[in-house]
């Protein structure tokens, strides 16, 4: 890649990564290596390399297990410029052997291999830091309180403003962590490069990480979904009749029949209330909202909305909710955009957390027929922690 130098003249910087995938993963529950597991049509690995496939990279070195070893072999080869050495006892050994490995270049990238969801930004502001101060380290604000115990068992308060979570990439001057890694004992219990760069005299700096940028350790890692979560369903059906305005999402759509509740039996909403409510462990809205009660007689669904999502937003987040709703008629795709909208201000988070679908039972039974519509929903709320 290309750089200036102080004088801002334009000089060739050579950069070499390495990604560390020794170790075993057992935390995730799997029987294989997590970096071998499949996101979507590509493992954790491949979406790294995949990631590291960038003009400013000129080689990359993976370290594998010996158990890995044919595995990642066989997806190395699918990348230009990519080799694979065998790793330590350690991640320190296994860096070592990886910066050998890889052989003399300007500037070392090092990587966790269960990184998959870092992003070209993040390497190149690394690198241009490395080049600029010998050091460019991927890491975000501390989110949590933090303490310091003593050994009698008492807590010390920490400056959280001064604290920071420490990510991969962590980029290098290669001739500087090369030295640092070659001077360390064999016995040193250190948990990351930079702590490794620091004990050989170096000042490691900073840059911009991402709070996306996880490195997969559990199971629920793996899906990229947050760790307290629950996942709710629910289903609703009514009849159409006459005489009777049609309410989906709490837009009103012209069309010569509506349907039939003790409420505006709006279809949607009464779903999206019940998966919320499930996912939250609380009781359906029959049972908080029943049809023998004249409090709801023609009421508003978005109303009861409103008042479930209070309930629910006691002790979870909503992250997201999706819907479908089956009719032969009306025709919605036009309405969706704006159901979105009354749903996203009823929920309280941002339309692209909200999908709303429509499709027809090709005028099989009594929604084919055009005399009822359904509708399915499911949402994910995650526990706020207190």
């Amino acid at each position: 890649m290309k750089s200036k130098t102080d004088n801002g003249s334009a000089r060739f910087v050579s950069v070499g990564a390495v990604i560390v995938c020794a170790g075993k993963g057992e935390r995730t529950g799997l029987a294989y290596n997590k970096i071998l597991h499949r996101i979507g049509r590509k493992t954790v690995l491949e979406a790294v390399l995949d990631t590291f496939s960038s003009p400013f990279i000129d080689k990359t070195v993976v370290v594998s297990s010996a158990r890995d070893r044919s595995a990642i072999e066989e997806i190395a080869a699918l990348y230009k410029n990519v080799t694979v050495c065998e790793g330590g006892s350690t991640r320190a050994q296994s860096v070592g052997n990886g910066l050998c490995a890889l052989g003399m270049c300007d500037i070392a990238v090092i990587h966790d291999g269960a990184r998959p969801f870092v992003t070209q930004d993040i390497i190149k502001e690394s690198i241009d830091s490395a080049v600029k101060y010998g050091s460019g380290i991927a890491a975000v604000p501390a989110t949590d309180t933090i303490k310091r115990v003593g050994g009698d068992g008492t807590a010390h308060s920490l400056p959280r403003a001064e604290l920071y979570n420490i990510q991969t990439p962590q980029t290098f001057v290669y001739s500087q962590i090369k030295h640092a890694y070659d001077c360390l004992p064999d016995n040193a219990a250190v948990t990351d490069d930079s702590e490794v760069f620091e004990l050989a005299g170096f000042a490691p700096r900073l840059v911009r990480g991402s709070y996306d940028n996880i490195k997969i350790t559990t199971a629920a890692d793996l899906f990229g979904l947050p760790k307290k979560l629950r996942i709710g369903v629910g289903f609703d059906v009514h009849r159409l009749v006459p005489q009777r305005a049609l309410v989906l999402g709490g837009v009103k759509i012209e069309y010569d029949r509506g349907l039939l509740g003790h409420s505006d039996a709006d279809v949607l909403v009464h779903a999206i209330m019940d998966a919320l409510l499930s996912a939250a462990g609380l009781p359906d809205i029959g049972v908080l909202f029943p049809d023998t009660d004249d409090r709801y007689l023609g009421i508003s669904s978005m109303s009861l909305l409103t008042e479930v999502v209070s309930k629910v937003t006691d002790n979870y987040g909503i992250q997201s909710v999706s819907a479908v709703v089956t009719a032969q008629q009306p025709k919605l795709s036009p309405h969706i955009p704006l159901i979105r909208k009354s749903l996203s201000d009823a929920l309280g988070i941002e339309t692209d957390k909200i999908n709303v679908s429509a499709t027809t039972t090709e005028k099989l039974g009594i929604i084919g027929s055009g005399d009822a519509i359904a509708a399915d929903a499911s949402c994910i709320l995650t526990e706020i922690d207190r």
